[in-house]
């Protein structure tokens, strides 16, 4: 039991190192197959092939970040790694962004894709304010409802609790009662 658990945390170790190495989120093609890491070729893969998988994926990484090739990385070698990781990233999720916003499949965004997702969440946002502040649920504001709502929201900026993003109401749940 204790090496089953062993070669499952193992195996998830060396997917997860894989990824991070490559930029991916886990899947797809360019995770090692079992083939390259059943070194010995006998269709099983022992703890020992298993680390010694992460140990070559380790040094991989190692020397991709390792630009001057001196056996050591300094911060800025560091730095440029971890920016070349989050261009990655970005990569991805502006190509996500397409594949889910493209209504016409030419692979670019125009202009009545992109306002057609901002109206959705525009409306989505302002319903939920709304919702907020409309304290008694009758589906309409009082002034009552609409002025403690301001004086919550301008209360809460006073005391910089924006997050950065700027005012966005109570997000735990009603105010004002």
């Amino acid at each position: 039991m204790k090496t089953t658990l062993l070669m499952a945390g193992i195996a998830t170790a060396l997917m997860v190192n894989t990824a991070e190495a490559q930029g991916q989120t886990g899947r797809g093609p360019d995770l090692p197959g079992f083939e390259q890491i059943d070194a010995d070729n006998d269709g099983l893969v022992t703890t020992a092939e298993l680390q010694a998988a992460i140990q070559a994926q380790a040094a991989e990484r190692f020397a991709q970040s390792d630009t001057d090739g001196d056996g050591a990385l300094s911060a800025e070698e560091l730095a440029a790694a971890a920016a070349a990781r989050e261009d990655a990233r970005r990569e991805r999720n502006m190509t996500r962004m397409i594949e889910r916003l493209d209504a016409n499949d030419d692979g670019l965004l125009q202009m009545d894709e992109m306002q057609a997702r901002s109206e959705d969440r525009n409306t989505d946002r302002q319903g939920r304010m709304f919702a907020m502040m409309d304290t008694d649920d009758d589906g309409s504001l009082s002034a009552q409802e609409y002025e403690t709502a301001l004086a919550f929201m301008a209360e809460r900026g006073d005391r910089g609790d924006r997050g950065g993003r700027g005012d966005r109401g109570d997000r735990g749940g009603r105010h004002g009662n």
